[in-house]
């Protein structure tokens, strides 16, 4: 299989109103120059599939009329040396896009992919995009088209941009305000938008009144009190865990170290998300509490069949392996959880993330929390979907997340990118 990549040469470039091409220059945000160091370098790569064939003049027509409007994805990153050189200021500078040089139409040769090959070799072109760096010079995204019939998809879009640009909501917000109705293309799509926090106030206040009162007030107080302790437990819990705290060696522990050459093997599985809805209405939980505990119990059973694979090549008889597990009693697994901070998230408040003055911030807004799974074999599944959803409303009711967040912008501004990444992988090598 060959992949010939073809770039459209021509001079097309998009000019920019008079008041955005005097804007001055933007200082990088502390998390945006971590993900710039030069052990971590940390892109984000989504894939995008498509129902009908893609028009890749239609598409660089639409990002002339959305993405390259926001300032983002117009500016380039330009490092300055201050005073004696030692010392680099890192500032985004608007300049003019041309955007056929970030979209990249893949000539693939299919007549060597079958039906059942496609994903895989999805999956192989993904992987070797982690290899390739965005060229600096430029607009740190790209967007790949690939005329590539899958399983899910008549066609496949791939857009790579670099962490520093935003986060994953924030990519949210990028597709959300690129996207109209179909009944409207001068609206938005619509989505539930659940006020969890107003509907919280509204029972605590409907819990306040005539004799309820008072319990309602101890509610309050032994709810502050949890708050504290859950909070101060995940603290030290989490300086232990960037000290000397490290999860059990498994099958599946890799090495978290980064290396320019080091190409990472993504594999992605599609699942039905109306099941996952079913199992999360009968059980009354979210969505994310039925990914930990299905995630939960495919990690039991793939390290039971790892561990028994071990003891087969030592020789243990069959009828003594069907009576007991192989695999050790007490493993410590654990994994960070990205959580996002901004107090807003509902779709019109993600949209607007793009218009100045929003109150729904662009940017790397996040912390994260460290989730041990439980591993073990279950003679009821369920089980892993209520002890995921129990630890999860104890992470809920702590402040981990924002307190990950502002000593990570705290250890930046104090020590500096090269102490802030230490920090970062000494939190997350002691982890699976």
């Amino acid at each position: 299989m060959e992949i010939k990549t073809r770039r459209d040469t021509s001079e097309t470039s998009v000019r920019k109103d008079d008041e955005e091409e005097v804007e001055e220059e933007q200082p990088l945000s502390p998390a945006a120059r971590v993900f710039h160091a030069p052990e971590f370098n940390c892109y984000v790569i989504s894939v995008i599939g498509i129902k009908k064939k893609i028009d890749p003049d239609v598409i660089i027509e639409g990002l002339k009329q959305t993405l390259i409007r926001h300032p983002r994805f117009s500016s380039k990153m330009v490092s300055t040396s201050v005073g004696n050189k030692k010392r680099q200021t890192q500032s985004w500078v608007r300049t003019n896009v041309v955007v056929t040089d970030h979209v990249i139409v893949s000539d693939i040769q299919t007549q060597n992919i079958e039906n059942g090959n496609a994903d895989a070799f999805l999956e192989s072109y993904v992987s070797n995009l982690t290899t390739v760096p965005l060229d600096i010079s430029k607009p740190l995204w790209q967007l790949h088209l690939l005329d590539l019939k899958t399983s899910d998809a008549e066609n496949v879009a791939v857009l790579k941009f670099h962490h520093s640009l935003g986060d994953g909501m924030s990519l949210m917000a990028l597709v959300l305000a690129c996207m109209r109705k179909t009944s409207n293309p001068d609206e938005l799509p619509s989505l539930p938008n659940q006020n969890r926090s107003s509907s919280r106030s509204s029972r605590l206040m409907a819990g306040s009144r005539g004799d309820s009162r008072f319990l309602w007030l101890v509610m309050v107080i032994w709810s502050a009190i949890m708050l504290v302790l859950n909070t101060v437990c995940d603290a030290l819990e989490f300086i232990a865990t960037t000290m000397f705290l490290k999860d059990t060696e498994t099958p599946i522990k890799g090495d978290f170290r980064f290396s320019k050459s080091k190409r990472m093997c993504l594999v992605h599985r599609t699942v039905s998300l109306d099941d996952i809805k079913l199992i999360k209405n009968t059980m009354k939980m979210t969505v994310n509490d039925v990914v930990l505990g299905v995630s939960q119990a495919g990690l039991s059973q793939y390290l039971d069949r790892r561990y028994g694979e071990k003891k087969k090549k030592v020789g243990e008889d069959q009828e003594s392996k069907r009576k007991s597990t192989d695999m050790p009693k007490r493993i410590r697994l654990r994994s960070a959880l990205l959580v996002n901070l901004r107090p807003n998230t509902g779709i019109q408040d993600l949209a607007d993330m793009m218009a100045k003055g929003s109150t729904c911030r662009w940017g790397n807004w996040i912390g994260y929390i460290v989730f041990p799974f439980s591993i073990g074999l279950r003679d009821d599944p369920l089980q892993h979907l209520r002890r995921a959803k129990r630890i999860i409303d104890r992470k809920k009711n702590s402040l981990e997340a924002a307190l990950t967040f502002v000593a990570g912008k705290f250890i930046l501004k104090t020590f500096g990118v090269q102490v802030s990444f230490k920090y970062f992988m000494a939190s997350n090598q002691n982890l699976t």
